[in-house]
C-alpha cells in the first residue's frame, strides 16, 4: 500500500482532516465550473465533520465558506442540497452577512420536492433574525398545515428556534398550530411505494409525530395565560381526543402534571385527567401517568390506582417496559415502602429476570418492603449475580441493605457478612465509598453490630488504594474504639498505618491515636505517648506538629483536653449566620468578641436522631439528588434573609432576625402583577417583604407602594419602602415594617388587608422607556390579604421522643375544630397544618392513610421555648375535617396563641 492511498484510509477510518487543507480544497471546489456534485458532497461532508468535532473558524474565513457554499444552490442534485443546507445552519452562527441566501432558500420551501423543502425550512430559521422574518410569515404558516407530516414537522420546529428572536410573529400563527394539533396527516401514498427492502404496505401511513411537536410549541405560546392553557388541555385530553402520538400524550400529561404541582388546590380537578391514561394502549403513555400521579398529593385510593398500573406493567413482555415500571416501585419505596407491598409477587418474579438491571431494582424494592423472615433469602439471591452488575447498580444494593439494617437491626449479622465480602470484590471508589457509608450507618444506629463493623474496616485499610476513604475509617475507629472492650486491637491497627502508609494517613492515624490516651487507663496513655513520641521523626512535617501537639495536650492532664480532640457539635447553619452577622457588622461590632455561648450546642443524641431521620428518608442514589432536609433548607434561607436585610440601614437597626416565614403568594401567577410575600419578625418589629413583579411589556409603574392595613391595634406602621420605577418585564421590592407586641399572646395574630398603589405610565417601543414628562395616572390592585399567625413565631424542631417531651411540657390548651367544609382530603388538610404551623412532622404523620390520622408536629419558639401540637384528624366527606387540637408549651401563653391560630 502506498503512503498516499494509506493516509487517505486513515483519515477515512477516523484521523480528523486539517482545517486549513479542507478550507481550501472547499474554496477550489465550490468554485469551480462546472460544480461536482460527488466532489462537493465530499468537501461537505469533511466540513461538516470538523464543525461537529468542536472545531470553528474566524468569521472572516467563515463568510467566505458561506457564500462559496451559497453557488452550490446552482445545482439541482438532491442529496447536495441536503448537505448544503447542513453546512449552512452551522456557518450562519458564526458567519457574517448570512440574509444573502435568504431569497435561494425561501424559493426552495416553496417547490414540492419533500427531500429538499423540511431541509429548506430548518435552514431558514436559523438565518432568519427579528427584522427579516416577517418576510417568511406566510411561508411558514402555509407549512404549519401542510398536508405533509414531515413538512409540518420541519416548519414547527423552525418556529421554537424563532421564537426567542420574533415572539410576537410565531404567536401569530396560534391558530395554525392548533390546527396542527388535531389534523390527520398522513405520509404520501408513493414516497415508499419503491422501497427496495419493506415496500410499501410495511411502513406506517403515519406516524402523528408533528402532534408532539405542534404541542409542545402551543404550550410555549400559551404557557403565561393559565384559562387558555387549561382550555387546551380540556380539548386534548378524554375520549374524544385528536391525539394519536404516545409521545404528544406523554407531553400532555407532564403539562397536566406540572400544573398540579404549581397549585395544589387544583389536583383534584385534575386527576381523572390522568387516570384516564392508566388505562392507554401504549405502555409509555400508563408509565408517564403513573409517575405524575404518585409525584401528586393524591388520596390513598386515588395513589393506588396508579400503584396498581404499575403492578400490571411489571409483568409486560417488553425489556424497557419492565425496567420503566419497577424503577418507579423503587423511587417509591424510598419513602412510601408500605405502599407498594400489593407488587411484592410481582417483584418476587422479576427477581430472576435475564435483565441484571430489573432483577437489581427487583431485589433492592423487595428489601424495602420486606419483612424479617425474608431477608436471609433476599441477601443470598443478590450474592449470586453481584459480580454481573455494574458499580452503580452495586451501589443500589449497597443503599438497600443499608436501608435493610437500619429497619431490622437483629438481622444486622448477615448483612454485615454481606458487606464484607463486598469490600474484598473490585470496585471503584463510589462503590467502596458506599459500604463504608453503610458500615457506618450501622455502626452508629445498630449498637449490636459495632465491633464486627470496625473489625472489618480494620482489614479493609491494611489495602485499601483510596487515602480518602482510609482518612475515614481511622477517624471512626479514634472516635469508636475507646468506647468498645478492647480498644488496644484498634490502637494496633491503626500505629500500622503510620508506618506503612502516606503522609495524609500518617496524620489522621496520629490524631486517631491521641484520642485513646484520653480514656483514663494509665497503661494505654503511656503506651500511646510512647507511639506518638516515635511520630516526632517523622518526614512529613504535618505528622510531626500534630505528634507534638497532642503529646503537649496528653501530658497537661486538662479537663478541655477532651473538647480538643473531639469539639463540640454546634449547630453549623446558625454559626454561620451569626459570623456573617458579626463579621458585616461596623468597627463597633468588633468591640465585644464574638460569643460563641449564643451558639447552640446539638447532643450526639440530637445529632444522631437527626441523622437517622434524614438516612432513612433519603432518596435512591443512582438519582443523585442532592436535597438538604427541611431544617437546614429553612436554616440558610434564614441566614440568606439576615444578610440581605443588614445592608438596609433602617432595618439592621432592628438587631438579629428572629424568624422568617414562607413565601406567600397574594396573587394568581398568570395576573398582571405578581406579588408574593414573605413575614419577617424581629424582637420588637415585623417586617413585610413584598416582591412584585411587572409581566406586562408595555406599561411602566413608578412610586410602586403597597397599604396595608393591619386589623389589630397592636401593630402601628413605622415606615414603608416603595419602588421608585418598576419597568416592564422587572421586579422589585417593598418593605413595610410595624412595631409589634412584645408580650407573648393572642395580641401578635393579625391579618393585614393589601393594596397595591403605583403610577401607570406607558413605554414608549422605540426607546423602551416610559415619557420623563408624562405624569402617567394614579392606579391601584387589589391583593390577597396577609395573615400574621402563630407559625410566624414558631422554627420547626426535631425531638426523638415526641411522646415524652409533650407531656414533660408545663402549660397545655386543647380544643376540638371542624377545619374544613367537606371538600378537601385529609391529605390537604395535613398539608397546610403543617405550613401554617412552622412545625416538622415527626414520626412520619406527615404521611396520611385512611380517612383518620394523627398529626404529630414539634417547634421551638423564637423566644427559645419548645412547643408540640397533637391534632386527632376525622375525615368525613359530609361534615368535613373534625380535629381534636393539643398543644403543648414550655412557655405562658403560647399554648393559647396556637390554638387561635389553628381556629
Amino acid at each position: 500500500m502506498s503512503t498516499h492511498s494509506y493516509k487517505k484510509h486513515d483519515d477515512a477510518e477516523g484521523g480528523a482532516p486539517d482545517k486549513m487543507t479542507v478550507f481550501q480544497d472547499c474554496l477550489l471546489g465550490f468554485n469551480a465550473l462546472p460544480v461536482s456534485a460527488k466532489k462537493c458532497r465530499g468537501l461537505l461532508a469533511k466540513l461538516l465533520r470538523l464543525l461537529y468535532s468542536g472545531e470553528t473558524f474566524p468569521a472572516s474565513e467563515a463568510t467566505t465558506l458561506f457564500f462559496s457554499i451559497s453557488k452550490l444552490f446552482q445545482h439541482k442534485d438532491s442529496s447536495l442540497r441536503q448537505l448544503v443546507y447542513l453546512a449552512i445552519k452551522e456557518l450562519s452562527l458564526i458567519s457574517d452577512d448570512v440574509l444573502m441566501v435568504t431569497s435561494s432558500i425561501m424559493k426552495d420551501v416553496q417547490s414540492n420536492e419533500l427531500v429538499v423543502k423540511p431541509n429548506a425550512i430548518r435552514t431558514l430559521a436559523r438565518v432568519l433574525d427579528g427584522s427579516t422574518v416577517n418576510a417568511a410569515e406566510r411561508l411558514m404558516k402555509n407549512a404549519v398545515v401542510d398536508k405533509n407530516p414531515i413538512v409540518a414537522s420541519a416548519a414547527l420546529l423552525s418556529s421554537y428556534h424563532l421564537l426567542p428572536v420574533a415572539r410576537d410573529v410565531v404567536k401569530r400563527w396560534t391558530n395554525e398550530t392548533q390546527e396542527a394539533v388535531t389534523a390527520q396527516k398522513l405520509l404520501p401514498s408513493d414516497q415508499f411505494a419503491l422501497h427496495e427492502y419493506y415496500g410499501s404496505s410495511n411502513l406506517p401511513s403515519a406516524t402523528y409525530s408533528y402532534q408532539y411537536h405542534a404541542l409542545g410549541l402551543l404550550y410555549l405560546l400559551r404557557n403565561h395565560d393559565r384559562m387558555s392553557l387549561m382550555k387546551m388541555i380540556q380539548q386534548l385530553s378524554g375520549n374524544n381526543s385528536p391525539l394519536k402520538s404516545p409521545m404528544a400524550i406523554v407531553q400532555l400529561i407532564r403539562f397536566v402534571a406540572k400544573i398540579a404541582v404549581e397549585d395544589p388546590s387544583a389536583t383534584q380537578a385534575l386527576f381523572p385527567l390522568l387516570a384516564a391514561y392508566l388505562r392507554h394502549k401504549s405502555d409509555m403513555v400508563e408509565l408517564e401517568a403513573a409517575k405524575a400521579i404518585v409525584a401528586l398529593n393524591v388520596t390513598p385510593e386515588q395513589f393506588l390506582q396508579a400503584i396498581n398500573t404499575l403492578q400490571v406493567l411489571l409483568s409486560a413482555p417488553r425489556t424497557v417496559t419492565r425496567f420503566a415500571a419497577v424503577r418507579v416501585l423503587n423511587r417509591i419505596s424510598m419513602k412510601n415502602p408500605e405502599k407498594i407491598v400489593v407488587c411484592n409477587a410481582e417483584l418476587e418474579g422479576l427477581v430472576n429476570d435475564p435483565n441484571r438491571s430489573i432483577s437489581t431494582y427487583a431485589i433492592t424494592t423487595l428489601l424495602k418492603t420486606g419483612s424479617s423472615d425474608n431477608v436471609d433469602r433476599l441477601i443470598k439471591t443478590i450474592a449470586k449475580f453481584m459480580g454481573d452488575i455494574s458499580d452503580e447498580f452495586k451501589i443500589v444494593v449497597v443503599d438497600s441493605i443499608r436501608t435493610l439494617a437500619l429497619k431490622f437491626p437483629e438481622k444486622h449479622g448477615a448483612m454485615l457478612r454481606f458487606l464484607n465480602e463486598l469490600l474484598r470484590d473490585d470496585g471503584g471508589f463510589a462503590f467502596k465509598n458506599s459500604i463504608v457509608e453503610a458500615l457506618f450507618d450501622m455502626i452508629r444506629f445498630v449498637p449490636a453490630s459495632r465491633d464486627g463493623a470496625l473489625e472489618h474496616l480494620c482489614e479493609f485499610i491494611e489495602d485499601c488504594e483510596f487515602t480518602e476513604l482510609s482518612v475515614r475509617i481511622l477517624h471512626l475507629l479514634g472516635e469508636e474504639g475507646p468506647k468498645t472492650n478492647s480498644p488496644t486491637l484498634y490502637i494496633r491497627h491503626i500505629y500500622n498505618r503510620v508506618v506503612l502508609e502516606n503522609s495524609i494517613i500518617r496524620s489522621s492515624a496520629v490524631i486517631a491515636l491521641s484520642k485513646f490516651a484520653l480514656l483514663g487507663d494509665a497503661a494505654i496513655k503511656k503506651n500511646i505517648q510512647i507511639l506518638l513520641t516515635r511520630c516526632l521523626n517523622d518526614v512529613d512535617d504535618e505528622v510531626r506538629d500534630r505528634a507534638a501537639w497532642s503529646l503537649k495536650l496528653i501530658a497537661s492532664d486538662l479537663p478541655e483536653a477532651q473538647s480538643f480532640v473531639s469539639p463540640l457539635n454546634y449547630s453549623l447553619p446558625v454559626l454561620e449566620q451569626q459570623l456573617a452577622l458579626y463579621v458585616a457588622g461596623d468597627k463597633a461590632t468588633f468591640a465585644t468578641p464574638f460569643d460563641i455561648h449564643a451558639i447552640p450546642v446539638m447532643s450526639e443524641a440530637e445529632l444522631n436522631a437527626i441523622e437517622f431521620r434524614e438516612k432513612t428518608d433519603a432518596e435512591p442514589v443512582t438519582e443523585k439528588v442532592e436535597e438538604q432536609s427541611d431544617l437546614l433548607k429553612t436554616s440558610l434561607l434564614q441566614q440568606k434573609y439576615s444578610q440581605e436585610l443588614s445592608e438596609i440601614p433602617e432595618i439592621a437597626a432592628y438587631g438579629s432576625l428572629l424568624h422568617s416565614s414562607k413565601v406567600v403568594a397574594l396573587t394568581e401567577k398568570e395576573t398582571e402583577f405578581v406579588v408574593t410575600t414573605v413575614k419577617h419578625v424581629f424582637a420588637n418589629h415585623l417586617l413585610l417583604q413584598y416582591d412584585v413583579e411587572n409581566t406586562l411589556t408595555d406599561i411602566e409603574l413608578h412610586d410602586v407602594t403597597v397599604i396595608a392595613q393591619p386589623d389589630s391595634d397592636a401593630y402601628a406602621e413605622e415606615f414603608s419602602m416603595p419602588i421608585d420605577v418598576l419597568r416592564a418585564e422587572s421586579k422589585g421590592t417593598i418593605y413595610v415594617s410595624y412595631t409589634r407586641p412584645t408580650e407573648v399572646g393572642t395580641d401578635l395574630l393579625a391579618a393585614f388587608g393589601n393594596t397595591l398603589s403605583f403610577i401607570t405610565k406607558e413605554v414608549d417601543p422605540d426607546t423602551q422607556a416610559a415619557d420623563p414628562e408624562d405624569d402617567g395616572f394614579q392606579d391601584e390592585y387589589q391583593i390577597e390579604d396577609l395573615e400574621v399567625g402563630p407559625g410566624d413565631f414558631i422554627v420547626p424542631a426535631y425531638m426523638a421522643n415526641f411522646t415524652s417531651i409533650m407531656d414533660a411540657l408545663p402549660h397545655q390548651q386543647s380544643a376540638v375544630f371542624n377545619l374544613g367544609d367537606g371538600a378537601s382530603a385529609l391529605l390537604d388538610t395535613v398539608a397546610k397544618l403543617v405550613t401554617s404551623l412552622s412545625m416538622l412532622p415527626l414520626e412520619n404523620s406527615e404521611v396520611v392513610d385512611g380517612n383518620s390520622h394523627v398529626l404529630k408536629l414539634f417547634g421551638k419558639t423564637i423566644w427559645g421555648g419548645k412547643v408540640g401540637v397533637s391534632i386527632r384528624l376525622a375525615h368525613n366527606a359530609a361534615k368535613g375535617t373534625l380535629a381534636k387540637v393539643e398543644v403543648r408549651a414550655e412557655e405562658e401563653n403560647v399554648a393559647e396563641m396556637v390554638v387561635e391560630g389553628i381556629n
